[in-house]
């Protein structure tokens, strides 16, 4: 078991670009993310290969375990990239890779990696855990089409290695992952959701008919469109489930949603092991999370075969009622005085309001309160005048958390 994973479960989540470190820097015990080559998340900003080492280092520093995704379907052709790959994966002393391709475990194996088998190898019984288990994997994510009851009758039969589920997120209508629909839409493998590179067809109104019965079956619906995974109201059941790892989905999203689902789910699982598991806080963790991006939840396979209401057939995308709007941006930073000088574009601050400084050249990721508002010589205000988008800029003085930098953005979450 990871030593380093807080109270027994480890809590994984999935990192886009460094702003998304920054956001789980003292929340997660472990992040998995892709490099521009051999990951399942193609269309994500994704880290060059050259800043593994400081990407390691970094959660290293910050007791977070790394896991470096290697998990698509390989060519013989990229086989020399692989080995590449996996040496500086070496190097940076990453502490495990994600990888399913039996020719990519034995190279691994070669250069005495830590892997864990993806859920891209669809492990749906206890023989096939147990034959991955016995080539060394030190852990197992399962296939996400099993139940808990199975979920806990192969762990059962695990004598070594760790079992890894997600536990939210997006989840595809196809098996584990594995799907041509999007290559085959697109006819072309450049567009394979098995190289990471699916444009999410499932995610669009069909029309589908039945030809003997001369009738539609579904006539522009989103009729596959699969709601996210969330299962923080079952914690206490996963827990004691004794799986090892839980992992949220989600490289392709943005630092917001990773910070705050992270968070969410960390502080349901202390709750667990400090007994104050409850309804009430699993009600303020969903109001939450509904705030970021989402379409609607389920429980998967958790509890039973999905039903047709685990499917989003109305809308397609995000249908959470709050938007990431932007209000302006930072002009300068002032780190002696912990301070920064905004221009306000659209919109009012007041005080104890929650914003979000986000760099788009930078790495800058910080979410705070408002603690104080200063305008030219007047100190100590409570809130600024409504900026219209249109007309005005207004210059306004903040305290910040942490250093900024210039032309790093500020946004709110409002409810749209």
């Amino acid at each position: 078991m990871n030593k380093i994973a807080r109270n027994g479960v480890e809590l994984m989540t999935p990192l886009k670009n460094f702003k998304s470190l920054n956001a789980v820097l003292g929340i997660a015990d472990a992040v998995y993310f892709g490099v521009e080559s051999f990951n399942m998340r193609m269309y994500s900003d994704n880290f060059k290969l050259e800043e593994l080492n400081r990407i390691v280092k970094i959660c290293h520093s910050n007791n977070i375990q790394t896991y470096l995704t290697t998990n698509i379907v390989i060519y013989e052709n990229e086989l020399l990239l692989l080995d590449h790959v996996l040496d500086k994966a070496v190097e940076a002393e990453i502490d495990a890779v994600i990888i399913h391709d039996i020719g990519a475990i034995n190279l691994a194996k070669e250069k005495g990696l830590n892997f864990h088998i993806s859920t891209q190898a669809n492990i749906s019984n206890s023989r096939t855990a147990t034959f991955y288990e016995s080539i060394g994997a030190q852990r197992l994510i399962l296939a996400r089409e099993l139940s808990l009851e199975q979920i806990k009758e192969i762990k059962s039969k695990l004598n070594n290695a760790e079992v890894e589920t997600f536990i939210h997120g997006a989840q595809c209508t196809s098996i584990s992952g594995r799907c041509y629909f999007s290559a085959e839409v697109c006819q072309s493998q450049d567009y394979s959701a098995n190289r990471g590179k699916c444009i999410q067809p499932c995610r669009r109104k069909w029309r589908v008919y039945d030809d003997q019965n001369n009738e539609f079956l579904y006539d522009g619906v989103f009729f596959i469109n699969a709601k996210d995974l969330c299962m923080i109201e079952h914690i206490p059941e996963l827990i004691e489930a004794k799986i090892d790892a839980f992992k949220i989905e989600g490289r392709m999203r943005d630092p917001i949603y990773i910070e705050e689902t992270t968070s969410c789910y960390k502080e349901a699982i202390d709750a667990y092991y400090e007994n104050s598991f409850s309804k009430e806080k699993v009600k303020g963790w969903i109001s939450r999370l509904n705030k970021v991006y989402n379409r609607g939840f389920s429980t998967g396979f958790y509890f039973g075969l999905p039903r047709g209401s685990e499917i989003q057939r109305d809308f397609d995308g995000n249908i959470s009622n709050y938007r990431k709007i932007e209000i302006g941006k930072v002009l300068s930073y002032f780190p002696d005085k912990k301070a920064a000088k905004i221009l306000l574009t659209s919109g009012k601050l007041k005080l104890k309001d929650e914003i979000f400084i986000i760099g788009t050249h930078t790495y800058t990721y910080l979410k705070q309160e408002i603690k104080s508002i200063q305008i030219k010589q007047k100190k100590n205000l409570t809130e600024t005048p409504l900026v219209n988008f249109h007309k005005e800029r207004l210059t306004v003085g903040i305290t910040v958390d942490k250093p900024v930098k210039k032309n790093d953005k500020i946004f709110k979450l409002e409810q749209v």
